[in-house]
């Protein structure tokens, strides 16, 4: 009976064993070991050898680049890895997003303990504070309440997040506030369009939009013959305004939307001067006919 019982315990002290596998204390910084690294599974291990290696770095035994880092010079890698991240997505490749990913997570861990440093928060309270705002922003999932389409659940969003304004440090009256002002302005323009139409400020529909449209490009054709330079730029903004305002309803993302030809102008940028180049031609020295010839023939081959 003993027997059994004792065999009974090793079997599950083996399957534990066996559920944690590789557990990180046996990854050593100090010598590290890849294949080891390879063979632990669990997210949590693992997460947790990253944080060791970013605290590494931040000691007196790690890197002098890593040490020399605060919030503020971190702020251009955080972006450039944002819109590698974003690139990665756009190009289809996992491998390139698995990858681009573990950058951007790098630069939440590389925050954390910086502020962990400081004493001003961490690493955990960073995880425990996005816990806390999933759960009180989805009382459909967690709370037992119900939503029968996602305009309700967009609209009690607001409501939620109107009550965090009341406790929050930053502007408490405006349904505008937690718009970062960094973004880049194509976005910028779309968000603030958004959240005023929660509210019930917006046109009845595209139709409209693209009328407003020709009312701002005749008001900037008016500032423009006058040469008033301030005038040019807000009549050009609020024609830009108006643009993204028009895909916003046609359901277009206006800022992919320009990237993609953005892309499309570079490809058949470089297919004209391929051509000028098998036909042994000074592409720069081409006359601007020449050029909107080899243009034309460039728009026919690259269409997409």
């Amino acid at each position: 009976m003993m027997c059994s019982l004792m065999m009974k315990a090793l079997k599950i002290i083996l399957m534990k064993m066996n559920d944690r596998k590789y557990c990180d204390m046996d990854f050593d910084l100090d010598s590290p070991d890849l294949e080891l690294l390879d063979r632990i599974e669990p997210p949590d291990e693992l997460f947790k050898i990253l944080l060791d290696i970013m605290k590494r770095l931040r000691s007196d035994r790690g890197c002098l680049w890593d040490r020399e880092q605060d919030h503020g010079s971190l702020k251009k890698s955080l972006i450039e890895e944002t819109y590698e991240t974003v690139e990665a997505i756009e190009s289809g490749d996992p491998e390139s997003l698995n990858e681009e990913l573990g950058d951007l997570l790098l630069q939440v861990v590389f925050h954390g303990q910086i502020a962990d440093e400081e004493g001003s928060f961490n690493t955990a309270s960073i995880i425990r504070a996005i816990i806390k705002k999933l759960l009180r922003r989805h009382p459909h999932v967690f709370d037992g309440t119900r939503a029968s389409s996602s305009r309700e659940i967009l609209a009690k969003w607001e409501d939620i997040k109107k009550e965090e304004r009341k406790n929050s440090k930053k502007d408490k009256d405006s349904i505008f506030s937690g718009i970062p002002k960094s973004l880049p302005s194509l976005h910028y323009a779309y968000e603030i369009q958004n959240r005023a139409s929660r509210l019930g400020f917006d046109w009845d529909g595209p139709s409209d939009v693209y009328e407003k449209i020709i009312e701002e490009l005749k008001e900037l054709k008016e500032e423009a013959d006058r040469d008033n330079r301030e005038a040019i730029s807000a009549e050009l903004g609020d024609l830009l305004f108006s643009i993204v305002n028009y895909g916003r309803h046609l359901g277009v993302d206006i800022e992919k939307s320009l990237k993609d030809t953005g892309r499309r102008f570079i490809e058949r940028f470089k297919l004209m001067e391929k051509m000028a180049e098998e036909k042994d031609l000074d592409f720069s020295s081409l006359s601007l006919k020449e050029k909107d010839r080899l243009w034309e023939i460039a728009k026919k081959r690259y269409h997409l």
